[in-house]
Parts: structure tokens; sequence; C-alpha cells
């Protein structure tokens, strides 16, 4: 969706990579969903009849530096996907109802996979199948997910904050154990930093980083660590382990399981 949004009936809509997001310009949506001739004025129309939205505004609209019509950097109100999607819910216009009718069936999967978690992973695996992984992959990437959330689920018991603490931790076990940070090796596989390392990650390079986590995660409870200074000792040392596998791997197959080829190619999934 989020790359959807980009384009209207080859209407540009402004858009940036900021705080790891994306954040669109709003007139442009506005203008691409509507038939008015000034965006601005049915921005304020929408603000007056959804009193939420007027309410939130300081929330929803961000100002950001994109360029204008005369070719200059201004600032302009720009939304995350989940703002230009709330604004969209208030526009009463034929061009909006697929994108309502998208959120209506978001929500009602939601509910479905809080009532049957199963269901989750079912539609995970056939994202996957559509965008060419094999069944193999997939069954690693599950692994890994699976881990991933009880890896979290203990950092979260043991002091970490969602978000940069999640990124921090993660970081040191890819430097130790791969030589990169989470940036570094997107870059190195020539993704964008929207995309998500793991799914362009091979088979080995998945696996080892399964072992990482899941050593990390016996790590924190043998150590019983708590607060961000231990943690990060147990996955520089889960790190050093996902090295020493990777160095006996490269050893027997006298090559570089680390690799800047993706699975799949990934350049035919348009993220831009």
């Amino acid at each position: 969706m989020n790359n959807n949004l980009a384009l209207f009936e080859e209407k540009e809509i402004r858009k940036t990579w900021e705080d790891d997001k994306w954040y669109f310009s709003i007139i442009d949506v506005i203008f691409a969903l509507t038939d008015s001739t000034d965006p601005k004025q049915y921005l304020k129309k929408i603000k007056s009849r959804d009193p939420e939205i007027k309410n939130n505004w300081g929330t929803i609209c961000t100002l950001l530096k994109m360029p204008t019509i005369d070719g200059k950097h201004r600032k302009i109100q720009m939304a995350d996907t989940e703002g230009i999607l709330r604004i969209i819910q208030s526009i009463p216009s034929t061009k909006a109802e697929p994108f309502k009718r998208w959120l209506a069936k978001v929500g009602s999967e939601r509910i479905e996979e809080i009532n049957d978690p199963e269901l989750a992973f079912d539609r995970m695996k056939e994202i996957y199948e559509k965008k060419g992984y094999s069944k193999t992959w997939i069954e690693q990437r599950e692994r890994t997910i699976t881990t991933r959330h009880s890896l979290t689920d203990e950092w979260k018991e043991r002091g970490a904050q969602q978000g940069k603490d999640y990124a921090i931790l993660t970081n040191e076990i890819y430097k130790a154990g791969f030589g990169f940070n989470a940036k570094e090796y997107k870059a190195m596989k020539k993704i964008h930093p929207s995309q998500n390392l793991r799914d362009s990650m091979t088979n080995i390079e998945l696996a080892l980083t399964n072992l990482g986590e899941a050593t990390a995660m016996e790590f924190h409870k043998k150590n019983n660590s708590q607060g961000m200074s231990e943690l990060k000792n147990d996955m520089k040392d889960a790190g050093k382990v996902i090295s020493g596998a990777k160095k006996q791997i490269e050893a027997k197959l006298e090559r570089s399981v680390v690799t800047s080829e993706n699975y799949i190619d990934l350049t035919e999934i348009k993220y831009d």
C-alpha cells in the first residue's frame, strides 16, 4: 500500500523517507483523489466536517521540505501512511473508494487473525509465494519470525524499549555476526531502507540469523540480563556464535555466505 500511494492515475504524489517512515504530500493526495481545483481549501473542509482530524492535526501532519513547482525546496504538509489513510477516510469521492474498501478488508482480516493467529501465517506464506520465494525459504523465514518475536518479548521483559532499543540490539548481533549493521547490510544488498533486510537474505543468512537470535535468548536467560548494557553484551556474544558458524560454513563451501545478491531479484518489485 505504501508503494501504490505514490501514484494515482499518473498523478505524482511527492513522498520522502524520514525517520524510518514514508511521508506523503497531503495536498497531492487530495488533488489526486478529488476534482477540487483548490486542494488547500478542500483540506479546510475536511477539517471542518471531521473534528477528530482537526483536533489531531498536529499528530497527523508533519512539515517537511519537498521540491515545489518553482524548483525550490519548501516545507509542506506531509503525513505518514497511517495519517494519509485516515485523511482518505474523510474524502467523499469515488476515487477514494478503493482505499476505503482496502481499509475495510484489512480491518476484517486483522480481526480474523486475532481470533485465529494461524491465519496470519497463512496469509504471509501466500504473499511470499506470489513474490516468487520457494517453500524452503518461506519455512526458514517463518522460523526466523517466530524466534524474533520470542526474542523481542525477552527484550521487553528485560527493560528494552520497542523501536530504537530494538534496532540497537539487532545491530549488535549483525555487526558481530556479519560485520555490518542493518543500514550497511541493506546498502550492500542495494535495497531501500524501507525494505525488510531479511526478505533479501539467502537461506544460509537467514539460518545464521535465526541461530544467533535463538542463542541470544538463551544468554539472556542464563545471565538474567537486565537493561540495555547487559542485553547488548549478550547480543555481541550471540553475534560471535554466528561469526564462528559462518567461518566454518565458508571454509567448507570455499566462498562467502554473506552476499550482495538477494534471494530473489527484488528489483522487479517496485518500491519507489
